[in-house]
Formats: structure tokens, C-alpha cells, sequence
């Protein structure tokens, strides 16, 4: 049997690239002209910097961050899920059902007591308990579910370290 291929990570970055990045994930929408002043460096190589960023994947997407309160979702909960059945089958099923529940912010499969935290986000209680039981409970395979509900944000995002 053939040893399972790992593929290389040949980015390399400095710590101009780090200053972009973190600029960047704490405002998107800086223009090259501020983000070059930002970071110390002139326009032209600011750009190119940023485009190698995009090139490399290393930055995949601009988003805006909205405020969910002022959307009407600023209940949070963390839902645990449990699956009756793990072969791969069945965690693809889930993976491609949940992907298309815009109420969850976040999924992840994990290795641990239970297969996947989601993040979920609704209007207030009464709406996440609706939603728990016909939207996250109708899921694939799910055995059954845990809720911790979140009482306060205290960080969100992240930046990487210099």
C-alpha cells in the first residue's frame, strides 16, 4: 500500500505579508493607498503584494461583516451533533445537507465525543427551538444534538500572528 501523499505548502511569508493580511482582515475595504501607508511600503508593491495574496490563495474571498443584531439574528447557539452512522456515505449526506441551511454559520467535523459543533445563528429562542426541530434534527443521520446557547461574543475572527 502506497503511504498517503501530503501535499507541500510552498508559500512563503514575510512579515509585510502578515501586516497585509491583518490590515486586511480588520478592513477589507482599505484602499491600496491606505493599506500601503499602513504597512510601509508604496502603492505599486502594496498591489503586488495583495495580488499574490489572491494568486496563492492565501486570501480567498472579501466579505462584508454585517451586524446580525440589526438583522434580527443575534441569538447564537452551539448545537453538538451526533450521527448515527460515520462511513463516509453518511458524513458526505450531512456535510452537502448542511452546507445549505443559511442559518449555520459554521460546521465542523471533528474528531472527539461527538462529530460536529455547529454554529447556528436565529432570531431569538423560540425560533432556534423551530429550527432545531425541523431543520438541524432532519439532517442526515443526526442521532441526536446538544445546545449551548451563547450569552455574550467575545472574539470573533482572527488574524495571524506575526
Amino acid at each position: 500500500m502506497a503511504e498517503p501523499q501530503i501535499p507541500a505548502i510552498d508559500v512563503k511569508l514575510d512579515r509585510i505579508d502578515l501586516a497585509i493580511l491583518r490590515e486586511l482582515q480588520s478592513d477589507g475595504r482599505l484602499t491600496i493607498t491606505e493599506l500601503a501607508e499602513r504597512v510601509n511600503l508604496s502603492k505599486t508593491p502594496c498591489h503586488a503584494r495583495v495580488r499574490r495574496l489572491m494568486d496563492d490563495q492565501i486570501i480567498t474571498r472579501f466579505q462584508a461583516v454585517v451586524d446580525h443584531v440589526k438583522l434580527g439574528l443575534g441569538h447564537v447557539a452551539f448545537v453538538q451533533v451526533t450521527l448515527s452512522d460515520t462511513r463516509a456515505s453518511a458524513l458526505e449526506d450531512f456535510n452537502r445537507a448542511v452546507t445549505v441551511l443559511p442559518q449555520v454559520e459554521q460546521s465542523h467535523m471533528i474528531a472527539g465525543a461527538f462529530d460536529y459543533p455547529l454554529k447556528v445563528r436565529s432570531a431569538d429562542i423560540a425560533d432556534y427551538r423551530r429550527m432545531l426541530g425541523e431543520d438541524i434534527a432532519a439532517l442526515p443521520h443526526v442521532a441526536n444534538t446538544s445546545t449551548f446557547v451563547s450569552m455574550e461574543a467575545v472574539k470573533e475572527g482572527a488574524a495571524p500572528a506575526e
